[in-house]
C-alpha cells in the first residue's frame, strides 16, 4: 500500500468533488428579526436551564454568570458571522503593477464551531488567487476567513464559502483555498483521536490545472517562520 506523504497527494485522495454539503449556511427566513440584545436574553435563559438540568448550582459565585457569558459569546463573538451586518467590506484596487502570478495568504488562523456538536474547529486556512485586473487588501482575506468561520460550520462548507466570496470580490474564477483543521468533536469525544486533522480544498479556474495547483501547494509548505 502506497503511503501518501505530500500535501498534494493527500488532497488528491479527496478529489475536486469531495464536498457533499451545501455552500449556503442553513438559516431560517426570520433569522434576524430578533435584536441581538433579545437573542442574548433568550439564550441566557436557555443556557441556565441546561445547567440546572445537569445539576449545577447557579447560585454559586463561579457559575452564576455563566449563562449570560455564554449568550454574549454566542451572539457577539463565535456566531457573529451569521449576521450579514458583520460581513467585512472587501474593497478592491486596480492591479496597476500588473502582477500576474499567484498571490498566497497562508496560515490564516481558523477558529470555528462544528455545527453537529457545537465544539471548536481550530486550524489554518491557505488562500490564493490570480488577479484578473483587481487586487484585494491582504487583511481582507483574513477577515473573510474569520467572518465565515464565526458561525456553526462544517469544514467543507467553510472552504466553499471562502472561495465563493473571493471569486465575487475579485471577479475571477482563479481562487483556491486549503484548510487543515482539528475538530474537537473528534479529538475530545467519540473516538478521542487527538492526533488527526481534516484537510479540505477547493480549486477554481486556473487552480484546477495540475501545474498551478502544484505551485500553490508548494508555496503553502514553504517554511516562513521569522
Amino acid at each position: 500500500m502506497k503511503v501518501n506523504n505530500s500535501l498534494e497527494e493527500k488532497i488528491d485522495i479527496y478529489g475536486d468533488d469531495h464536498v457533499g454539503s451545501s455552500a449556503i449556511t442553513p438559516l431560517r427566513p426570520d433569522a434576524f428579526e430578533l435584536s441581538n440584545p433579545k437573542k442574548i436574553e433568550m439564550i441566557e435563559e436557555k443556557v441556565g436551564e441546561i445547567l440546572e438540568i445537569l445539576g449545577m448550582d447557579l447560585t454559586d459565585d463561579s457559575i452564576k454568570g455563566t449563562p449570560k457569558r455564554v449568550a454574549k459569546m454566542y451572539v457577539n463573538e463565535i456566531f457573529s458571522g451569521l449576521h450579514p451586518d458583520n460581513k467585512p467590506k472587501a474593497s478592491t484596487f486596480s492591479n496597476n503593477y500588473k502582477y500576474g502570478e499567484i498571490l498566497v495568504e497562508k496560515n490564516i488562523t481558523v477558529y470555528s464551531t462544528c455545527e453537529h456538536h457545537l465544539l471548536p474547529i481550530v486550524g489554518k486556512a491557505h488562500v490564493a488567487y490570480i488577479s484578473k485586473g483587481t487586487v484585494v487588501g491582504l487583511s481582507k482575506m483574513n477577515r473573510i476567513v474569520q467572518y465565515y468561520s464565526q458561525r456553526p460550520q462544517v469544514q467543507e462548507r467553510l472552504t466553499l464559502q471562502i472561495v465563493d466570496e473571493l471569486k465575487k470580490v475579485l471577479g475571477t474564477e482563479d481562487v483556491a483555498c486549503v484548510i487543515d483543521a482539528k475538530h474537537l468533536c473528534v479529538n475530545s469525544r467519540g473516538i478521542k483521536d487527538i492526533s488527526s486533522s481534516t484537510i479540505t480544498s477547493e480549486f477554481g479556474g486556473a487552480f484546477k490545472t495540475k501545474e498551478t495547483k502544484r505551485e500553490f501547494l508548494d508555496y503553502i509548505q514553504l517554511d516562513t517562520e521569522f
